[in-house]
């Protein structure tokens, strides 16, 4: 008797674990199913938009009006932001294909900054135009290359996570037509070398050109470290550790990581080599219960740059997330606000102390400028706001605009219904260059027992 039921319960247990087995498996399979139908549409469309980019492009080089030719070129951008997405969607993080990526980025950027300019008083140079045909030649190639390997992979029934498994394992997979095809594709583009796409096309690259402005001689391995020992304040028990990072760049850094050996808390910042500029800075650790107000932790963080010798900045912007005081600086010349030059400061409202600064976009951008007058007033800019908007503030700024060009505007500042919204009219042309809607409150929702 007990023998039977011993055996019925094995039985029982065995059948269980096989049905848990088979369940596994299956929703292990439904996975890998949804990934291969991911990968395989991602390829699918990248190949489909390289053959649309491709036809696009050279029905630009037929047109000439601006009404067609603007929307055209936008549509080139589109195509090549939807390809960046869909490469994106691939397993090809272990395999290099960034030329093919940088490709259809200067695409993307050539044909908005063309697409956006007044064609009529700024027709395409001759140049651009050559670099067009260029680039209809190379898209055509790519093409070609991206059919071929789609045939194999429809022909031969071939599966991306087989690829996925290859990459990973540094493995050869049983056919790696699909490996060898992108390598081919991205050696075809390697081949291409730079497109000189004329002078319009290097305001775009102007975010490349790094801390150009910086000021001061090279500072040594030691005086990072005590840069670095300063501002996170644990004392003189601490361990230190400095990487020089920049090999071969003109503009290298430190990046020194400093912890206090009592509270095990660490503290990280990169310093410029040039003039030993904090670049970014963050200490890690555990904020307690709010001490001091909003109010007072800005007050610390102007102190801050002031005993830093940041000078001629204004509190912009100030938030509060949990106990820490967000704060956002950007420099004021002669009443005019300068918002490429910005700085972020994060205070403890704990005990008042930094936890994070961050001046990358001010030691890229800061420098003397030669600031134009307003070519139109005040008035004329206010004419060109939304009449529903109620302007509350104006003043002046100097903002980087959708073509990576710094452009002098009159800023206002205005409600429409609830909403507050910041309004930026071209002080040259009178052209609405950007509307930023600020934020509201967020809500706060109680618990509900």
């Amino acid at each position: 008797m007990l023998r039977g039921i011993l055996i019925g319960v094995l039985t029982l247990g065995v059948a269980g674990t096989a049905y848990w087995g088979y369940q596994e498996h299956r929703e292990k399979n439904a996975i890998l199913i949804n990934a291969e139908n991911n990968y395989q549409r991602a390829f699918h469309d990248l190949t489909y938009q390289i053959d649309v980019l491709h036809d696009k492009i050279g029905t630009t080089l037929a047109m000439n009006s601006r009404n067609s030719l603007s929307p055209a070129l936008a549509d080139v951008w589109k195509l090549t932001s939807e390809a960046h997405s869909n490469v994106g969607q691939l397993p090809l993080t272990l395999l290099p294909f960034n030329k093919t990526e940088e490709f259809l980025a200067n695409i993307g950027d050539f044909s908005y900054k063309t697409a956006v300019r007044d064609l009529d008083k700024e027709p395409l140079s001759n140049k651009e135009y050559q670099s067009l045909k260029k680039l209809y030649s190379q898209a055509g190639e790519i093409q070609q290359d991206l059919r071929k390997v789609q045939h194999m992979v429809l022909k031969n029934n071939l599966r991306w996570m087989d690829v996925e498994m290859a990459l990973a394992t540094d493995s050869q997979p049983a056919d790696n037509t699909i490996i060898d095809g992108f390598k081919t594709v991205e050696k075809t583009v390697d081949g291409y070398g730079e497109t000189d796409f004329g002078p319009a096309f290097v305001n775009m690259q102007k975010k490349d050109e790094n801390f150009k402005y910086l000021e001061g001689k090279e500072i040594t391995k030691r005086e990072a470290e005590n840069i670095a020992k300063k501002y996170a304040a644990f004392g003189n028990n601490v361990n230190v550790k400095v990487t020089e990072n920049g090999d071969g760049s003109k503009y290298g850094f430190f990046s020194v990581t400093v912890q206090d050996k009592k509270t095990k808390n660490e503290a990280s910042m990169d310093i410029t080599k040039k003039g030993g500029y904090p670049i970014w800075f963050i200490l890690a650790r555990d904020v307690k219960k709010q001490v001091i107000s909003l109010n007072d932790a800005s007050k610390k963080a102007i102190q801050f740059l002031k005993d830093n010798e940041f000078e001629s900045l204004d509190l912009f912007e100030s938030s509060q997330y949990d106990n820490v005081g967000v704060f956002t600086f950007v420099t004021n010349e002669n009443n005019i606000r300068i918002y490429p030059d910005s700085i972020k400061i994060k205070i403890a409202l704990d005990n008042g102390k930094l936890l994070g600064f961050s001046a990358e976009d001010y030691l890229r951008a800061h420098h003397v400028r030669d600031i134009p007058k307003p070519a139109i007033t005040k008035e004329d800019a206010r004419s060109k706001i939304n009449p529903q908007v109620k302007v509350m503030e104006e003043g002046m700024a100097v903002i980087i605009n959708d073509i990576n060009q710094e452009v002098l505007c009159y800023e206002f500042l205005g409600t429409l219904g609830d909403d507050t919204y910041r309004v930026f009219i071209n002080a040259d042309n009178g052209n609405e260059e950007r509307v930023e809607k600020l934020k509201n409150a967020e809500q706060i929702f109680e618990d509900v027992v």
